[in-house]
């Protein structure tokens, strides 16, 4: 039986199809036989047949033991499994490669990359391939510890992983990405760095909103964790030139996780941010988020409200989406229809129609938000106004009946109003939709186990404009170090914040096109708190430190 006659009877393919596929030269082309639905005996006939017809080499047996360490240590399990993959000698020739896809030209891209030589290609069957791996993989654990220096002190992440992927895997490296994961979920890590330099790879957590160094792996592993990564979030790991960004879930200690993944080509390799996010976590209420005790009362009138838009702003990784989320839970109520469009939705909260933005398909915040508006809401939430359409849109939904809750990336309360005349919108219409802005921080909240007493000195108390007659009888603390808190001294975060009421005197200073410095000093006069008003209160209260606050905002004049 010819080629032709084997591929019609056991494959999907049309006659045209196969008649196209055997003009192709050489064996990559697209056609993934190894994931075809037909036995396993049936695709190894077939791809036998292939290797004669176009003229591969066929490998029916394989002696385990004679494949090296040296050639898996950059091909994770899981990729090599996915894409029924195996190096399995390396010579003069160069790399050599048995292969179940006899049609993959992606695999053959990714292969030239990791091994930077000339690849043989060789076919088998998926059946074969796929004990070779196992095989191949496990016995050579042992030798990958050695070769990477997985045991070495400085590696040594030695939490155990409980239920960290639903994934099998031996190889050291791929031990060593999940290690890594589950020690920032139990530390209360936001974000993984994984950062190359020209000697050295480094690894830190923020943690607290500080960055700590938490390992240096041998530089030479740095392709193999940043190749293990990716694969995860399923990105190409040829593509080493380009940024890309992708996202995977996965779960520790019982805790749902969800990781947003960017990667950045540098001078020396791929810098790779991830971003932990807890699923697990339950909405908190707005009093416990840190919200002064004024600024709450002012913010449930404006939720109270059947129309207008309540803007968060502050810098990213500040907590405006928890603010956000806080807010709708408060009002969320069977007769309210409330609908969000977020990038991405970070958690679900039950009675409440939340829409993710995707670019690829189209999705933007705009769009949906047209959508949005068709859907009969009470009460919107949009992740974010970065742009004239969305902002214009948002402003009609207000003025229309609708209550808006959106976030904006401005430094204060105050720039949020030239923010978005720069982006377009008109004076009068911002003055007449808005209700409110609130900006945010994050601030480290002491260790409660370790925290210590002490008298600030004259400069300190003078740096917070406050005098030894205001403070007498508040007990100060600062920052110590005990285990509980993996001697940093603090635990957790709070937030202090900024909340700009839009009065008539506001809408005034609106209209006429005035400056944010104008508009802030109304708004202090109205009676505005300060980020240093809240943080000193926070200070008084033993919350935080001086040190904090004066690190964390400025003197308004």
């Amino acid at each position: 039986m010819n080629i032709k006659s084997i591929l019609l009877k056991n494959t999907k393919l049309s006659e045209l199809q196969v008649t196209n596929l055997l003009k192709l030269e050489g064996p990559l082309s697209g056609l993934n036989l190894s994931q075809d639905k037909s036995s396993k005996s049936i695709q190894g006939k077939i791809l036998k047949a292939l290797s004669e017809q176009l003229s591969i080499p066929f490998i029916e047996e394989l002696n385990y033991n004679e494949i090296s360490a040296d050639l898996i240590k950059d091909i994770p399990i899981q990729y090599a499994k996915n894409n029924s993959v195996l190096a399995f000698k390396k010579d003069n020739d160069g790399t050599h490669v048995i292969s179940a896809e006899a049609f993959n030209s992606h695999l053959l891209s990714d292969l030239k990359n990791i091994f930077n030589t000339p690849i043989h290609f060789y076919l088998s069957s998926p059946a074969l391939l796929q004990e070779a791996i196992n095989h191949v993989y496990e016995k050579n654990a042992t030798a990958l510890e050695a070769i990477d220096g997985i045991e070495d002190e400085e590696m040594d992440l030695d939490d155990p992983i409980i239920d960290l992927l639903e994934s099998d895997d031996d190889a050291p490296v791929v031990k060593f990405v999940n290690t890594l994961l589950a020690r920032a979920v139990k530390e209360k890590a936001s974000d993984i760095h994984i950062e190359p330099y020209e000697k050295k790879l480094a690894i830190r957590f923020r943690i607290d909103g500080a960055l700590y160094d938490v390992s240096q792996p041998p530089k030479r592993l740095q392709n193999s964790i940043a190749s293990r990564i990716k694969v995860m979030a399923n990105l190409d790991i040829a593509e080493k030139r380009m940024p890309q960004d992708g996202r995977f879930p996965l779960k520790v200690a019982g805790k749902a996780i969800d990781i947003r993944l960017s990667t950045l080509p540098t001078t020396f390799g791929e810098r790779i941010v991830m971003r932990l996010q807890d699923q697990s976590n339950t909405i908190l209420k707005l009093s416990e988020l840190g919200v002064s005790k004024n600024s709450l009362k002012d913010i449930k009138e404006i939720l109270n409200q059947t129309y207008g838009i309540f803007l968060v702003t502050g810098p990213t990784g500040s907590g405006k989406t928890s603010t956000l989320y806080a807010a709708l839970s408060q009002i969320n109520s069977i007769d309210k229809n409330i609908l969000t469009i977020e990038e991405p939705v970070e958690q679900r909260i039950p009675g409440v129609g939340q829409m993710q933005v995707n670019s690829k398909i189209g999705l933007s915040f705009a769009s949906g938000l047209r959508s949005i508006l068709r859907q009969d809401p009470n009460v919107i939430m949009i992740g974010e106004i970065r742009d004239l359409e969305t902002a214009k849109i948002a402003i009609q939904s207000s003025l229309t009946g609708h209550l808006v809750l959106s976030t904006i990336h401005t430094n204060d309360a105050a720039s949020a109003f030239p923010r978005l005349m720069d982006m377009g919108c008109e004076p009068f219409l911002i003055a007449t939709s808005l209700s409110g802005i609130m900006a945010q921080r994050l601030i480290r909240t002491l260790c409660k186990n370790c925290k210590e007493a002490y008298q600030p000195t004259d400069n300190e108390l003078a740096d917070l404009q406050l005098s030894n007659e205001q403070t007498k009888g508040v007990i100060f603390y600062k920052a110590k170090s005990c285990p509980q808190c993996n001697h940093k001294g603090y635990i957790g975060r709070t937030m202090i914040q900024e909340l700009l009421l839009v009065t008539d005197n506001i809408r005034s200073l609106i209209m006429q096109k005035n400056n944010s410095s104008l508009i802030k000093a109304a708004a202090l006069k109205d009676g505005m708190q300060t980020f240093r008003d809240h943080g000193i209160t926070k200070i008084l209260e033993g919350v935080t430190t001086i040190e904090e606050i004066l690190t964390n905002t400025q003197v308004d004049h």
